[in-house]
Parts: C-alpha cells; sequence; structure tokens
C-alpha cells in the first residue's frame, strides 16, 4: 500500500523528546538547530524571571530561556549535565535550558492527541498536544507560546 505524499493528516513527523524534571516534552526537530551543552549566561536587567540570559553563540547574541521557570516550575539548577536546545521560530533563534534530551520520536501525526480542554491555564498555551510513546506520556510544546513576550507576534 503506498501513502499518498499530499495526505498530511497522517504523515511522519520527528519529534526531539526531553526532559524538565520528571516530565517530557518534545518539539519539532525542524525546529532545532543544534543542542550543546550548558554554559553560564550573562544575565540582563529587567529581563522576565524565566529568561537566564543570553550567552554568544558564534558572534551572535543568544537569549536562554529556563523552561522549567516558564512553564511555571522550579527554575533548573543548571550543571554541566543540562543542555540548551538552540531553536528557530521564523525569525527568532532562542536557546532553551533543559535537563537532558532523551530521544528522537517518529510518529504519526495522528498520534499526537490535543490537549485535553480543562487544561485552560497558563501553561495550557504552551502545549500543543500530548501523544503516548511506550508508556511515556510526552507533550508537545508549542514554541511560539514559549518566547518571551517580546518575541511573539500579535495574536
Amino acid at each position: 500500500m503506498t501513502q499518498d505524499p499530499t495526505d498530511t493528516s497522517n504523515s511522519d513527523l520527528e519529534l526531539l523528546a526531553f526532559r524538565v524534571g520528571e516530565q517530557e516534552y518534545s518539539v519539532d526537530i525542524m525546529k532545532v538547530r543544534e543542542i550543546r551543552g550548558w554554559s553560564p549566561a550573562t544575565s540582563l536587567p529587567h529581563a522576565p524571571d524565566y529568561v537566564r540570559g543570553v550567552i554568544n553563540l558564534r558572534g551572535a547574541v543568544l537569549p536562554i530561556v529556563d523552561l522549567s521557570a516558564r512553564l511555571g516550575m522550579d527554575p533548573i539548577e543548571a550543571t554541566s549535565r543540562n543542555v540548551i536546545i538552540v531553536m528557530q521560530l521564523e525569525t527568532q533563534t532562542l536557546g532553551v535550558l533543559v535537563d537532558a534530551v532523551s530521544d528522537i520520536l517518529t510518529l504519526q501525526k495522528s498520534d499526537i492527541q490535543p490537549p485535553p480542554e480543562l487544561a485552560n491555564g497558563k501553561s495550557s498555551s504552551f502545549i500543543s498536544g500530548l501523544t503516548i510513546v511506550e508508556d511515556r506520556m510526552i507533550r508537545v510544546i508549542d514554541l511560539a507560546g514559549v518566547l518571551p513576550e517580546t518575541g511573539q507576534a500579535a495574536a
């Protein structure tokens, strides 16, 4: 049986899975530019509490978002074991601090379920879907919701 390449409803989707605390999240791997080890960030005055600061990435200033703090959890106590996932969303590049990268997942788009309606809090705007892989619940991050407000387009 051949797949119709114009049918995007059940096409393959590759996600990069990572851990923040005891929870697993993922992002579209096409948004990931690189994965790098933790390096201390230079803080910025008046930045939101979830922005750790900026680092120099080959001559470019890269803001670092602590995903744990952004999702309303305790900030990550960054060590050499943590990683920064460098991501691109339209014209903005940012680094997301996470505990560890765990997997590259290949799923069908139909494997991703929408988040439940009862999750109408602020953090639910960060989650675009949920999937179960080997009895693990993995949340799919809406990268646009994670960006600092100054980087978000008006809705």
